[in-house]
Parts: structure tokens; C-alpha cells; sequence
């Protein structure tokens, strides 16, 4: 299974000024997992898609991140 948040642990080299980060994380688009859209796939209704940027719930990008740990948000489920 996908999730829509990658987490990973950057290099941090011996003479690197800055303190090391230990895990950084990004969004993907979902548009990634889907190889071709689908006939009569579900819609939103018009105000919730121009609420959330797509007509389709399987193109919702929760982005950008509500608060907290992203990879804490990741790692869920």
C-alpha cells in the first residue's frame, strides 16, 4: 500500500555547518498511483471540489500538512 508522505534520513557530512536534520518528509501528489483515470469515477459536489481543489476524492491532497509531526503523520496508517 501507498501513503501519500515519504519520509527519509538525510546525509549530514562530517563538515556540514548546520545541525543535522534526523528525517525529513514530503508529500506526493496522488496522481502518481493512478495509471489512468477511471470512467464514472465518484465526485464531490461543487462546493466541497472547489473547497478541495479537485472533483475527485482520489485526487484529494491533504497538502499542505495540518500541524504536528509529518512523520508521525505518515507512519499512522
Amino acid at each position: 500500500m501507498y501513503t501519500h508522505f515519504k519520509c527519509y534520513q538525510p546525509y549530514h557530512g562530517p563538515f556540514d555547518p548546520c545541525p543535522p536534520r534526523q528525517i525529513a518528509c514530503y508529500s506526493t501528489p496522488p496522481n502518481l498511483y493512478v495509471g489512468f483515470q477511471q470512467p464514472n469515477l465518484p465526485q464531490y459536489n461543487l462546493k466541497e471540489a472547489l473547497y478541495k481543489g479537485t472533483l475527485w476524492p482520489c485526487f484529494y491532497d491533504p497538502y499542505p500538512f495540518e500541524g504536528g509531526n509529518n512523520y508521525e503523520r505518515s507512519t499512522k496508517g
